[in-house]
């Protein structure tokens, strides 16, 4: 199989090499933006490379990785869509609603595209899912979903990030709506600006927390912060009326013991995302190479991106109105 990736910036080159030790991949051709880039990373890797994402789909290759900056993602994904290939494209499909349902639209119900939120192929969040599932928690009154970054990113990507909602909570969005397998009925969402001042300037916040009341009445708490000095982390509590599990709860968890005599935890904590997930981001390529040569439903429909992006909505709406906002009014 033949793989084509378009941008290959960090997460796009980290990809990348990954796609080329997967089975069944025979090769990998890329493409980016900046022509510089694209060669080096090529040559690098031992990759094709092709002058243009335009030009990598008229190559005729078996599948299409999307990992350029997110106001590319709609017209690859419609490209990609119409060049007949299975599509992977990393999280959003789109920088707001009105797009994302545009190309849903547009592609049509024919189209095979997977969606890139890696959480859902990480054996903790699959644990928790499957505990839940099966009701050995009973029913669950309480979920708790952490993610802390260590520093923030440049002010140039927070510029066009879409927003700590947007960005960075759809995750946690997307994991409690997939682990549960309810939808999120209300949102009430706080957020502060305590670091720099180009977050504030973007009209953005770099911290924020939401209280969401799921459709059977269960509550989830999502904490995000751009400013978590002892590392990287993201957790997720299921907390239920017969037993609690916990993702994220190991050695490396970045987040000290007051209690006396206790060594937990004693790993150092991970960096960034991409050691954190990098399990996580082999299964979900590997799933989606197997998606494109066996064919059958995609893991993380745009429908789903769709769902979490109306909850990051609804934050955003909460946070600007001072109040509780359902789901529903900003549904289109």
């Amino acid at each position: 199989m033949r793989i084509g990736l378009a941008g290959v910036g960090r997460i796009g080159a980290f990809h990348a090499g990954i796609l080329t030790g997967l089975p069944g991949v025979d090769s990998v051709i890329v493409a980016d933006a900046d022509g510089a880039r694209a060669r080096e990373v090529a040559e690098r890797l031992h990759l094709e490379v092709a002058g243009s994402a335009e030009a990598l789909l008229r190559s005729g290759p078996d599948a299409f990785v999307i990992t350029a900056p997110t106001r590319a993602h709609p017209e690859l994904i419609v490209a990609g869509a119409e060049a007949g290939i299975p599509v992977f494209c990393e999280k959003p499909v789109a920088p707001d609603v009105e797009t994302t349902l545009d190309v849903i639209k547009r592609v049509g119900d024919g189209a095979v595209v997977q969606v890139g939120f890696q959480r859902r192929f990480d054996a903790g969040y699959g644990a928790a899912r499957a505990a839940l599932r099966s009701g050995a928690l009973g029913w669950v009154h309480t979920l708790r979903a952490t993610t802390l970054d260590p520093a923030p990113p440049p002010a140039s990507y927070i510029a066009t990030s879409g927003g700590l909602f947007r960005d960075c909570g759809v995750h946690d969005f997307d994991a409690i709506r997939w682990i549960t397998g309810r939808e999120v009925g209300e949102v009430y969402a706080a957020g502060a600006n305590r670091g720099a001042e180009f977050f504030r300037a973007a009209g953005d916040v770099d911290t924020m927390s939401v209280v969401l009341t799921l459709d059977d009445d269960s509550l989830a708490v999502v904490s995000n912060t751009r400013y978590n000095g002892a590392g990287y982390d993201v957790r997720l509590e299921v907390l239920g009326s017969r037993d609690s599990i916990g993702v994220g709860l190991d050695d490396r968890l970045p987040l000290r013991s007051a209690e006396p005599a206790t060594s937990f935890p004693a790993a150092a904590p991970y960096p960034s995302f991409m050691e954190r997930f990098a399990d996580a981001y082999r299964r979900e390529l590997a799933a989606f190479v197997d998606l494109a040569a066996r064919g059958g439903e995609s893991p993380c429909p745009m429908q789903d991106a769709l769902e979490a992006a109306y909850v990051a909505e609804a934050c955003e709406a909460s946070l600007a109105r001072h109040r509780p906002v359902r789901v529903s009014e900003v549904r289109r």
